[in-house]
């Protein structure tokens, strides 16, 4: 046997030997318990005697989709809001050995909470507090916007975040999942109290909302505390739905964000993918690592540290996308290569390998996931994406073929608009790149504006 067939043999027999023993030590996902109280809250109880602590983990299925237009940012600080102490945190943290986090997607705002299980009613009643009417003067809603709005002026202002930017721009436009969910500073400086307040009716309501009780709590403990403390929590009329005018086409011409003096270039090309609700995910995910290294193995000139496919899934679509960081002579080297790796995968199947391969990088970055907080997503999530069950990751992975993977890639590349966007020096790109590549060059990408309002009749 050859060196390079014994070395893909190797490869390929500890990935399926770790993916076997993965299989093996893969638990049962656990039933919740299912509760729901007068007020429409839907309550999942995941028992957990040997923990020593408890999670409260609550889900408003809303996100920043339902940013307002030239506002993006509100949901991310409708979120803020919940919990502007600081002094709060310190308390979860220090106090009852926990931790407090609040984090907002496209399709929702999630509020996780911690601690130990003795002091569980003390949790609910920090839960209730942030999301049951809690005051919002002026001035708090004034230093939230500038917290906010310098994030994202520094979070903003690499080559990479530009190039994410861009390439979310060009394949969906002004649909939500072309803005970002923390809004830019320019957007955030739109968002008065009067949207937080909006908002905060129309999603903030327990028919819009699922409760996640895990760890070493009893049913008739945390039954009876969610009654007394969130009972009072007023019920909306109307569940708003997430219906929104479909995307334009993307547009094929290469976006450049022409930033002078970058001598090395963000290179970005992408796909719409998948939603969130689809069953293939979990080839999806195989998909992107396979891509990748592909990507890594054609283009020596690429920065390995930086190199990454990945496909994100929201409600309504999906966005594949493959980035890197390279010399900015070679973006265009480096936008073909991409373009030839989705093509290839797109009408051949990988090999075993390189699926084995994909599968143990795919599960590895899974198993980072551990705790408290894992079964708690995936129960969430199937209550936000309307899932018959919860998709337990590890038992979609350990299925899938070669073939799944290449379907999924038809899918994503076949017949589709494969957009591309490059930040860097439009001086130091070449005269390549102008041959091969059709170009819009921007010095930055375009501030949503707001809608016109119509004039006053005098």
């Amino acid at each position: 046997m050859s060196c390079k067939k014994f070395t893909l043999a190797l490869i390929f027999g500890l990935a399926t030997l770790g993916l076997l023993l993965a299989e093996g030590a893969a638990q049962t996902l656990p039933e919740p318990r299912r509760n729901q109280i007068l007020n429409g809250l839907k309550i999942l109880l995941l028992p957990q005697p040997n923990e020593a602590n408890a999670l409260l983990q609550l889900r408003i299925h809303s996100g920043a989709a339902f940013d307002l237009q030239g506002k993006d940012g509100m949901m991310a600080l409708l979120g803020d809001s919940f919990f502007p102490d600081p002094a709060t945190r310190e308390y979860v943290t220090d106090e009852l050995g926990g931790r407090l986090e609040v984090t907002t997607s496209y399709d929702s705002i999630n509020i996780l909470l911690a601690g130990r299980a003795s002091e569980f009613e003390r949790m609910m009643e920090i839960l209730r507090n942030a999301i049951i009417n809690p005051p919002l003067p002026d001035d708090l809603v004034t230093r939230l916007r500038e917290t906010r709005i310098k994030q994202a002026r520094e979070a903003g202002a690499t080559p990479a975040a530009l190039a994410d930017r861009a390439i979310a721009a060009r394949l969906f436009g002004a649909f939500p999942y072309g803005r970002p969910i923390t809004g830019t500073p320019e957007t955030l400086a739109r968002v008065e109290r009067a949207d937080l307040l909006l908002a905060r009716e129309r999603f903030i309501n327990p028919n819009n909302a699922t409760l996640v009780i895990a760890g070493n709590v009893d049913e008739r403990r945390a039954m009876r505390a969610v009654r007394q403390l969130l009972g009072q929590w007023r019920k909306s009329e109307q569940v708003v739905p997430q219906t929104f005018r479909q995307p334009e086409a993307p547009d094929a011409r290469t976006l450049v964000i022409d930033r002078p003096g970058l001598t090395m270039a963000e290179v970005r090309l992408g796909a719409r993918g998948l939603p969130r609700a689809e069953r293939d995910q979990a080839a999806a995910g195989v998909l992107a690592a396979i891509a990748r290294e592909r990507w890594l193995a054609a283009l020596p000139e690429l920065d390995k540290a930086k190199a990454f496919a990945r496909h994100e899934a929201y409600a309504l679509s999906g966005m594949f996308v493959l980035g890197a960081s390279v010399p900015a002579p070679s973006a265009s080297k480096a936008l073909e290569a991409a373009r030839k790796v989705a093509a290839s995968l797109a009408t051949t199947l990988p090999t075993e390998s390189e699926v084995a391969r994909a599968k143990s990088e795919v599960f590895a970055d899974l198993s980072k996931r551990n705790g408290l907080a894992s079964p708690a997503d995936l129960w969430l999530d199937a209550e936000t994406y309307k899932l018959s069950a919860p998709v337990d990751p590890q038992r979609a992975l350990n299925g899938l073929t070669a073939a799944d993977v290449q379907r999924v890639a038809a899918r994503l590349f076949r017949d589709a608009t494969i957009t591309t966007a490059v930040v860097g020096s439009t001086s130091q790109l070449g005269p390549e790149f102008a041959r091969t590549q059709s170009v819009e060059v921007l010095t930055a990408l375009p501030s949503p504006s707001l809608p016109e309002r119509p004039a006053k009749r005098p």
